[in-house]
């Protein structure tokens, strides 16, 4: 055998099966990503005719943050279902040129639609109601920004207080940490 295809072999194994993979526009791919038109009108449509919650996924090329959502956090079965089963997620590039279309209908490149809506740190997940006002962003339609990289935990919890209308409830989502750490929830 020869060194190149031994060497290959070797990186093969050592890779898990569901590994997760990069597209070309360098950010992830996992198989629960939509890929849309970036209206976030029809998006919106879309997860309601699914049963499902709109989740917009801000990401960048290189972010180390990214990387540990996806390896350490986004990889694990339950989580991975999670978010399978109940969200429709799109994923922005943070500085990227694809048009995508605002729920007011302003529509701009990725790059300056994130500036629009202030997020400023790579991931961030931007949690959408089943309804948005008219006129309103996505900022100011957001049911719940978690900007940064969580663990398993604190990540869980958010899909499954969002799913389950936590906000509705006005629970605030740190005391819905500390009941679900103490068990009484």
């Amino acid at each position: 055998m020869g060194f190149l295809r031994a060497t290959l072999l070797t990186l093969a194994l050592a890779l898990p099966a569901d590994a997760v993979t990069l597209g070309d526009d360098g950010l992830y791919d996992e198989p629960w990503i939509r890929e849309t038109f970036m209206d976030l009108r029809e998006d919106l449509a879309e997860a309601n005719a699914e049963g499902k919650r709109l989740l917009i996924l801000i990401e960048q090329r290189g972010c180390i943050y990214c990387t540990k959502m996806h390896e350490e956090v986004f990889s694990d079965p339950t989580i991975a279902q999670l978010i399978s089963d109940n969200y429709f997620v799109i994923q922005i590039n943070m500085f990227g040129d694809i048009p995508v279309t605002d729920f007011d209908g302003t529509e701009r490149p990725e790059k300056e639609m994130v500036n629009r809506w202030g997020a400023m740190f790579t991931p961030t997940m931007i949690f959408l109601p089943e309804e948005v006002e008219d006129g309103a962003t996505a900022a100011q339609a957001s049911v719940a920004t978690m900007p940064g990289a969580f663990g398993k935990g604190t990540t869980t919890a958010l899909l499954e207080w969002v799913r389950d209308h936590g906000y509705d409830a006005e629970e605030n989502f740190q005391k819905y940490m500390q009941d679900k750490a103490s068990g009484s929830n």
